[in-house]
C-alpha cells in the first residue's frame, strides 16, 4: 500500500467506496501501515524535472479549495532531495491566495500532467513560501531553470505521498517547441520536394524556350 492511499482514503471516502462497489479493491492497498513519508522514486523525480507546469492546491480557512497553476521552463521544479521539491515562485497578479492559505494550513496536493506521455502524477506534501531573500544560498540552487520573472518567494515543498493515475482520457497535446521537433524532417523534405519542383519547372521553361526558338 502506499502512504498516497492512506492519506486519501478518509471515512467518508470509504463509504464512497463501499456505496459504488469499490471498497474491495481499495481496501486491498490499506492492509498494510504506511505512516512515514514516501521519498520519491527515480522515475517520480524524473518525470517532474521533465514538465513545465503543475497544479497546486490549497484550502483556505474557510475550507474551500484553492487550484493555482505554476508554470516555467522544464525543470523549475527542483528535486533537493527524494523528500523535498523546491521553486522560485515570481511575481504575478499579487494576489497570493495560495501564499495566505498556506501559513494557514501547509497541506497541498500537487498535479503534474504529461499529455505527450499520456502520463499523470499526484503529490501531498507540506509546503512552506518565505521571502526570497531570507534563503539566498537556496535561492541560487533553484535558479537554474527557473520561471522567468522578478523573484519573490523561495517554495519548498515536503513530500509525503504520491500517486500514478491511469493514462485514461488524457488528450494528446503537444508544446510549440515539441512540435517544431517532430516537424522539422517533413519541413526538410517538402524544402528538397519544392527545390526540385523549381529547378523541374525551371527546365521544362527552358526546354519550351528552346523549342520555339528552332526553325
Amino acid at each position: 500500500m502506499s502512504r498516497y492511499d492512506l492519506l486519501a482514503s478518509t471515512p467518508s471516502v470509504r463509504r464512497a467506496q463501499q456505496e459504488l462497489g469499490s471498497a474491495a479493491a481499495a481496501g486491498r492497498r490499506l492492509r498494510e501501515p504506511a505512516e512515514e513519508p514516501e521519498p520519491l522514486t527515480g522515475t517520480a523525480a524524473a518525470f517532474i524535472r521533465s514538465l513545465d507546469g503543475f497544479l497546486v492546491g490549497t484550502v483556505n480557512e474557510n475550507g474551500w479549495p484553492y487550484l493555482q497553476y505554476r508554470g516555467g521552463p522544464p525543470g523549475f521544479v527542483h528535486v533537493l532531495d527524494e523528500h523535498t521539491l523546491g521553486y522560485l515562485d515570481v511575481r504575478g497578479n499579487r494576489q497570493y491566495l495560495t501564499t495566505g492559505n498556506l501559513r494557514a494550513d501547509d497541506r497541498v496536493s500537487l498535479f503534474f500532467l504529461d499529455h505527450v506521455r499520456q502520463a499523470r502524477l499526484k503529490l501531498f506534501g507540506r509546503a512552506t513560501a518565505v521571502p526570497a531573500d531570507r534563503h539566498p544560498e537556496l535561492v541560487a540552487r533553484l535558479e537554474s531553470p527557473r520561471t522567468d520573472g522578478r523573484i519573490e518567494q523561495v517554495v519548498t515543498v515536503r513530500v509525503e505521498a504520491f500517486a500514478w493515475n491511469c493514462p485514461n482520457h488524457i488528450t494528446p497535446r503537444f508544446t510549440e517547441a515539441e512540435l517544431d521537433g517532430a516537424l522539422a524532417p517533413v519541413r526538410e523534405r517538402l524544402a528538397r520536394l519544392e527545390a526540385e519542383n523549381a529547378a523541374l519547372r525551371a527546365e521544362l521553361a527552358a526546354t519550351r524556350t528552346d523549342l520555339k526558338d528552332r526553325p
